[in-house]
């Protein structure tokens, strides 16, 4: 906590704290994203496994928007889903570097952030969090 309401908190360091707290935000986001394209491609992965195990002239159906159709063949189905793993890994691999980069930029960030309110003399590094909580 700060140690009194009547120090004033630097306007650049309240406008850091505030991109801190939406970086903060926008990294939840993204592990959120990156856990759900995760699932699915689990999903899809489980899927093909199974697949693999039906015997040749097993029915295979298939969804079309909010229809489920008779697939050709089983290789269409495979492929489908193999054209959906592989853009699956793609994006999952896309989140994994942005979201690092993103970590990277938080980890910085916060260790300016901690600078500044220790040079403002607005206490410890550990205030930082406090402060940031305050500015909300």
């Amino acid at each position: 906590m700060l140690r009194s309401a009547a120090v004033a908190i630097p306007a650049k360091l309240q406008n850091d704290l505030k991109q801190f707290q939406r970086l903060q935000q926008d990294l939840g986001t993204m592990n959120q994203q990156r856990m759900q394209l995760e699932l699915k491609l689990r999903e899809v992965t489980h899927t093909l496994e199974e697949l693999k195990t039906l015997p040749e002239d097993s029915a295979i159906y298939r969804p079309i928007g909010s229809l489920i159709v008779r697939a050709k063949d089983r290789k269409e189905v495979e492929e489908l889903l193999g054209e959906e793993k592989e853009t699956l890994e793609v994006r999952t691999k896309a989140l994994e570097r942005q979201e690092n980069a993103l970590k990277e930029r938080f980890t910085n960030m916060q260790r300016d952030i901690s600078a500044q309110i220790q040079a403002a003399g607005l206490g410890s590094p550990a205030d930082s969090r406090a402060a940031a909580r305050e500015t909300e």
